[in-house]
């Protein structure tokens, strides 16, 4: 199958771009011709329970593919953005590597649950940082060489932005911010650079070890009753890349599942 070129001559940074959603978010801009920079998180463990040493190891495998399709066309960096040094860093590499930064996709995300009582400054700076504080600092870093291409920053929310999930009041509150923050860059970054949001759904099984009745529980919350596909994420990326006369707009990719909320 032939390579689309859509993006051919465009760099694109995609945070946490080594499993899930980022990952085939990070494969869908490759495949459609752009030069890929894979964020990770750093292992702080060698060991392969380690979630940050599986993204790593995630990572390179991602790099491995990519330049085994298109030599010389994706490199990996690590940094963890609650770091400011590192976002600066990650910022100032993406725009280098490749000459030019085009795309940027704020996708790397803290989620957990955060019960009433139980929850700590810890979670607060845990969820609020990975959530909004990184998102505008990588943001706000990559403006400069965005504006040199007229690029677009892309934001992954949630639905939990607008409708929110029980024990979950850290997580959605900065989801919320993140979904004002849409908004705010969109106007300070215009003319020369657009910034929109997708706000995911059920996107794919949230946990391996659902029932099937846990499951029924969600479809039976979803008008169109399935879940979502990672394909229904990455075609709307797509979309916001390639219109250039939408900025600060979020579009809902849930199946119509805030409809019943």
């Amino acid at each position: 199958m032939a390579v689309k070129q859509l993006l051919a001559g465009k760099t694109a940074l995609v945070t946490g771009a080594a499993n899930r959603i980022g990952a085939q978010i990070a494969r869908t801009l490759h495949q459609n011709g752009a030069n890929l920079i894979i964020h990770h998180r750093p292992s702080t463990q060698n060991v392969i329970g380690n979630a940050s040493h599986t993204s790593s190891l995630n990572a390179k495998a991602l790099e491995t593919e990519f330049n085994s399709l298109r030599p010389g066309s994706s490199i990996r960096y690590q940094a963890e953005l609650l770091n400011i040094i590192d976002i600066e860093s990650l910022a100032q590499k993406s725009s280098q590597t490749f000459g030019q930064l085009d795309i940027l996709v704020n996708n790397a995300s803290r989620f957990y649950s955060t019960p009433l009582g139980s929850i700590t400054e810890h979670n607060w700076t845990d969820l609020l940082s990975s959530n909004l504080k990184a998102p505008l600092f990588l943001s706000q870093a990559c403006y400069p060489a965005l504006v040199k291409t007229k690029g677009c920053i892309i934001n992954l929310l949630d639905i939990y932005a607008t409708s929110p999930l029980k024990d979950h009041s850290l997580y959605c509150s900065a989801k919320a911010a993140n979904q004002m923050l849409v908004k705010s860059l969109a106007l300070d970054m215009a003319p020369k650079v657009r910034v929109n949001g997708i706000a995911p759904g059920a996107i794919i099984w949230p946990a391996a070890n659902q029932s099937s009745d846990e499951q029924q529980a969600i479809l039976n919350k979803i008008p169109l009753q399935k879940i979502g596909t990672l394909e229904n994420i990455t075609q709307t990326v797509l979309f916001l890349i390639n219109n250039d006369y939408i900025t600060g707009e979020v579009i809902t990719v849930d199946g119509g599942r805030l409809l019943t909320n």
